[in-house]
């Protein structure tokens, strides 16, 4: 990071692993709700684990670009092996993406296993790595003061709400307001992290009275009078607002968009109870329904994209 590459790269990735969850949850809640479980992740047919080796891959390359690939010297060490100051950014960065690395190898290992509560667990890790996204931020080496430092407050808030909704995810799973809120505010995370590197490292972007500054190896808006950085970061509030209700329209029409594609399937197989032949005998008292097993239907759910979960036609038995 310190970077519009290093703020848009990760951003791309929260927001595509944001509206891959954001589908699937709401597909699964349109297929089922009765039954709906909000799991962790979902696997993807032909390539079940794609979805945590792409956090994976993103992780990896985001260390290797912050301690190897991003410093001058191709490593982030004084002569003395003592961290700059100038790379105590770097590091903070870096132990984000260890920490969601750290989830995504801890989930897949899980599932291969078949260790029990293991949804509860990554969960609990996944928790673990938004509190410290959340921590690292909040006590950030870099300027709190200024525009970049505004940019980052608000990001806190929506990483708030990630931690927020992954550790309600362990004791409701069954609640599909948690899954979207959660699901949603990934999908902000990635859209206010390319808004930064857009709005931050952009020479013509810059607000009014404002300038770009090299300082500590990297380039930081600094501005010239008190009156033209409040005025910035006004300006990045608006932003924050505008960006905000762009995402709860777009998660709205998302939502009702996919339950048109996605209608309800039916869950019960009713069998019809006949009075004999020749005879009028009431229907619908003698009707009762076989369900599916409720763990099956989750994991048929989970199925992946383009996976549709067969429900059963209604078949009527006549005596």
């Amino acid at each position: 990071m310190g970077t519009m590459v290093g703020h848009v790269a990760p951003g791309a990735g929260f927001l595509v692993i944001g509206l891959w969850q954001l589908f699937n949850h709401i597909r699964l809640f349109a297929l089922r709700p009765s039954s709906y479980s909000a799991p962790v992740w979902f696997p993807v047919r032909g390539a079940r684990h794609l979805e945590l080796v792409l956090v994976i891959v993103g992780t990896v390359i985001s260390i290797l670009m912050e301690l190897v690939i991003g410093p001058a010297k191709h490593q982030p060490f004084d002569e003395d092996g003592t961290i700059p100051s100038d790379h105590l950014h770097n590091f903070e960065h870096a132990s984000i993406s260890l920490a969601l690395l750290v989830y995504a190898a801890v989930t897949i290992h899980m599932d291969r296993v078949g260790a029990p509560m293991r949804d509860a667990v990554s969960q609990l890790v996944a928790a673990a790595a938004f509190a410290q996204q959340l921590l690292i931020f909040h006590l950030h080496s870099a300027d709190h003061m200024g525009v970049e430092g505004q940019f980052h407050w608000l990001l806190q808030t929506v990483i708030a709400v990630t931690l927020a909704t992954t550790v309600l995810g362990i004791p409701c799973p069954r609640s599909f307001a948690v899954s979207l809120v959660r699901s949603a505010s990934l999908v902000f995370q990635g859209v206010w992290f390319i808004v930064m590197g857009v709005m931050l490292w952009t020479p013509a972007l810059i607000p009014k009275g404002c300038f770009l500054n090299f300082e500590e190896g990297h380039d930081v808006v600094r501005c010239r009078t008190d009156e033209a950085l409040h005025r910035a970061k006004s300006l990045v509030n608006l932003q924050f607002s505008w960006y905000l209700t762009a995402t709860v329209v777009f998660v709205v029409v998302f939502y009702l968009q996919l339950r048109k594609a996605y209608p309800e399937e039916p869950r019960y197989v009713p069998l019809v109870k006949g009075g004999g032949a020749g005879g009028d005998g009431d229907s619908d008292g003698g009707r009762f329904s076989i369900g599916d097993d409720e763990e099956d239907d989750l994991e048929a759910a989970k199925g992946g994209f383009g996976h549709v979960v067969g429900g059963g036609k209604a078949i009527e038995i006549e005596r």
